[in-house]
C-alpha cells in the first residue's frame, strides 16, 4: 500500500511593512516611520516659527535711540503721515508759546562762541511799520506757506505786538491751560483745541493783565530732514528746527464750542 506524504503548509512570510518589491523587516519600517514623523513635526515647528516672526516684524517695536546730547528716548516706526498724539500736542504747545511769548531779549553768541543775552531789536514786517519778536519770527516757520498763510499771520502778529516789548518796558507770556487730544480729520491731518491766557506784564503792572486766548489749530504732517548737511545756512537751520516734529500749522481759528456739540 502506497503511503503519501501530507502536503506541508507553506511557511509564513515575514511581515511586510511599507514594502514595494523586496520585503523589509518590521524593525526597519518602524525606524522609517519614526524618522518621517520627526520630519513632519520639524516642518510644523518651522511653519509656526515663521508665522510668529512675521507677526513680530509687523508690530511697531519700540527702539531705544541715543541723541547727540547723550539723552536716550524710545522710538517706534510709524507710517509717513502718522504722528502720535503726544508729538502733535507738544508741537502745538511749544510753537504757540514761542509765537506769543515776548520778553524783549534774544540769545546769541559772541566771538568766542559763548552764549550772551542782548535786547531784541525785532524783525520788521510790512514795510518796517510793525515788528515781531525774533523768537516769534523763527517759530512762525512752523506755519504753512500755502496761500501766504504765514505772511498774513506775521502781519497780524506785528500789529498786535506792542512797541514797549522792544524797549524793555513790558513783556507778554502765553500760559496754556488745556490742550485737547488731537482729532483726526483724515490721514496726516488733525485739529487741536488750545485754551490759554495771554498775560501782559509792565512796569506799572507787575501782577499782569490777562485775556483769554482760545483757538482751534489744524496741523498736517510734512516731511522734514532730521540731519542737515554741512554748510546749511542759519536761516535754513531755523526753518527745519521749527518743523522738526514733521508737522506744520495750516489753520488757526477762534475756538467755538457751540459747533462742537452739533
Amino acid at each position: 500500500m502506497l503511503q503519501t506524504k501530507k502536503p506541508q503548509k507553506p511557511q509564513k512570510e515575514p511581515l511586510k511593512l511599507l514594502s514595494y518589491g523586496d520585503s523589509v523587516s518590521s524593525k526597519f519600517g518602524i525606524i522609517t516611520l519614526t524618522a518621517f514623523g520627526f520630519a513632519v513635526l520639524s516642518l510644523l515647528i518651522q511653519l509656526v516659527n515663521y508665522g510668529a516672526v512675521k507677526r513680530l516684524g509687523n508690530q511697531q517695536i519700540p527702539t531705544l535711540i541715543q541723541l547727540s546730547s547723550g539723552e536716550t528716548i524710545d522710538a517706534k516706526a510709524v507710517a509717513p503721515t502718522e504722528r502720535s498724539n503726544e508729538v502733535i500736542k507738544k508741537f502745538v504747545s511749544d510753537t504757540f508759546i514761542r509765537l506769543f511769548s515776548w520778553d524783549g531779549l534774544v540769545q546769541t553768541f559772541n566771538e568766542r562762541g559763548e552764549p550772551i543775552t542782548k535786547p531784541d531789536e525785532g524783525i520788521s514786517i510790512k514795510d518796517g511799520r510793525n515788528k515781531v519778536s525774533t523768537k516769534a519770527y523763527d517759530a512762525a516757520f512752523a506755519i504753512t506757506e500755502k496761500e501766504d498763510f504765514r505772511g498774513a499771520f506775521l502781519r497780524k502778529l506785528a500789529e498786535m505786538t506792542p512797541d514797549s516789548v522792544f524797549n524793555g518796558s513790558s513783556q507778554v507770556s502765553l500760559i496754556p491751560r488745556f490742550i485737547s487730544e488731537p482729532r483726526k480729520l483724515r490721514d496726516g491731518r488733525w485739529e487741536v483745541d488750545l485754551i490759554a491766557t495771554l498775560v501782559t506784564f509792565s512796569r506799572n503792572n507787575n501782577a499782569g493783565e490777562g485775556i483769554p486766548f482760545n483757538k482751534t489749530i489744524t496741523v498736517e504732517a510734512v516731511t522734514t530732514p532730521q540731519n542737515l548737511p554741512n554748510g546749511t545756512t542759519e536761516l535754513a537751520s531755523k526753518i527745519y528746527q521749527a518743523r522738526k516734529s514733521g508737522l506744520e500749522i495750516t489753520q488757526i481759528v477762534d475756538l467755538d464750542l457751540s459747533n462742537r456739540n452739533k
